[in-house]
């Protein structure tokens, strides 16, 4: 059975993973994927790991998100429809994203919001993504722009330093009787939140993330106490995506996350990344079958801790991008 055939039958499945088995459909992907991604396939190779012997999601081996930046991480052939790209500082190598279907991706993103939220054009969308706008190649902003139009609504849109003509949105929406929702990047919503304030019932702000150099680094309690106290919120909302998958996880508030029905959350110990258990906090490892046609078992630089099914991140590994694995040559 061709490739292409076998993807679409994990889209099926995947688009309707809650009324399937996730560890089963992990375990099936995971064979295929390391049959079929040649990149994965030699890492596993690398290991001496017979996929046919792994029993268990645990058992399974994560591949360093670094080979992203290294290698093209694709499962099958297919003419790519969009390479995602992550943002960078000058001289650093970015990741890219080889994706086989777009519009799959905006299905799966659609169906977590709406699960963990409501449909899209219940709301308002007021997106402050600067920098990501500046490029054409940010799964965020393909993400975010997809829930603007969704929603309908003339008032929704992009700003991308108009902190003016947001707030002027901002009172607007604030009169409507649809929710709103303010998302943005973390150092544009501090940026704005330094030159207005304002108190909304009806505004929920979600921070994606990031500071990209523009502003010194804060924790995330930091951060959702200024916001909190700039917009009269007592939760800040905060997303969990990147741009090597296609799920995202959502926190209403505490940045403590919920796992999507097409995402688990593993975590391994520090000094050994083979070592994944059921331990409550160490790396981040991310199983996310949307990944279908790229590669579902990704070995993070985030340091996490897990509350029953839910997560929290803890911040980065030191040195993180140059204690990716760079064990082979292809």
């Amino acid at each position: 059975m061709e490739t292409k055939k076998i993807i679409n039958e994990f889209k099926y499945l995947v688009s309707n993973i809650k009324n399937h088995d996730f560890d089963k459909v992990a375990l099936e992907l995971f064979r295929f994927q390391a049959k079929h991604n040649p990149v994965y396939s030699e890492y596993l190779q690398f290991l001496k790991t017979n996929p046919e012997d792994v029993k268990s999601i645990y058992e399974i081996p994560f591949l360093p998100i670094s080979f992203f930046k290294t290698h093209q991480v694709k499962t099958g052939e297919w003419p790519t429809q969009k390479i995602f790209e992550s943002s960078g500082t000058t001289g650093t190598t970015t990741s890219k994203h080889y994706v086989e279907d777009i519009e799959f991706y905006h299905k799966i993103a659609t169906q977590i919001f709406t699960d963990f939220y409501s449909a899209p054009n219940d709301y308002i969308i007021l997106a402050l993504l600067p920098s990501y706008l500046e490029r054409d190649n940010s799964s965020l902003v393909s993400m975010a722009k997809h829930f603007i139009d969704l929603t309908q609504d003339h008032r929704s849109g992009f700003y991308l330093n108009e902190f003016e003509s947001l707030k002027e949105a901002c009172v607007s929406a604030e009169s409507t009787n649809k929710n709103v929702l303010l998302m943005g990047v973390t150092f544009g919503l501090l940026d704005f939140a330094e030159l207005h304030t304002f108190s909304s019932s009806n505004i929920t702000i979600m921070e994606t993330g990031g500071m990209k150099g523009r502003r010194k680094e804060m924790i995330r309690a930091e951060v959702h106490e200024e916001l909190g106290n700039s917009f009269g919120q007592t939760k800040i909302h905060s997303e969990y995506g990147m741009t090597e998958l296609l799920s995202q996880a959502y926190s209403h508030g505490d940045g403590i996350f919920e796992m999507p029905s097409t995402m688990r959350i593993l975590l391994r110990d520090v000094n050994d990344p083979f070592s994944v258990s059921k331990r409550t906090s160490g790396g981040i490892n991310v199983i996310d079958l949307a990944n279908i046609h790229s590669c579902s078992f990704i070995e993070t630089q985030d340091l996490g801790k897990l509350h029953d099914n839910k997560f929290e991140v803890l911040g980065r590994f030191d040195n993180s991008d140059i204690r990716g694995c760079n064990l082979m040559t292809i």
